[in-house]
């Protein structure tokens, strides 16, 4: 049986079998596995001291680009994705193509720095496959 951790505990590094677990939520599992085989991207397990959003998570990167970070909760998790200054038109053409929460989500999300960084809670397939294609906007997919 798998040790319980506390994703605030700095102390208590998780593996990701400990962090799947903790999320109970197969959507978890299969947004991992997206971004290892579509984009071969190293999943770094990190403790954010960040007030926004303190604790464990997973960053994703492809050729030391962050593609996203996900942050597991109890039952869901919350993916960071950030869309740089060169991006943000092309992710303001894709909106309406999304559902009405990433819209919403992203017309409500303040851009500083030319950066918008936005944080989506994910607890539904549809809500994942935005996720996905946010992180095409920052990196394309190899076929």
């Amino acid at each position: 049986m798998m040790r319980s951790w506390n994703p605030l505990e700095a102390a208590q590094k998780p593996t990701k079998e400990q962090m799947a677990a903790y999320v109970k939520s197969p959507l978890w599992n299969e947004l991992c596995s997206y971004l290892e085989e579509s984009y071969q991207a190293g999943a770094k397990i990190e403790y954010s001291r960040c007030c926004s959003c303190p604790g464990w998570n997973v960053k994703y990167k492809k050729a030391g680009r962050s593609l996203c970070t996900l942050y597991p909760k109890e039952g869901y998790f919350t993916s960071l994705v950030v869309f740089g200054e060169k991006e943000l038109l092309e992710a303001e053409l894709k909106m309406p193509q999304l559902t009405g929460y990433l819209q919403t989500l992203f017309e409500q999300t303040k851009t500083g720095n030319g950066q918008k960084w936005m944080m989506i809670e994910v607890r539904e397939q549809e809500v994942l496959e935005d996720v996905k294609q946010c992180i095409a906007i920052r990196r394309k997919v190899r076929k």
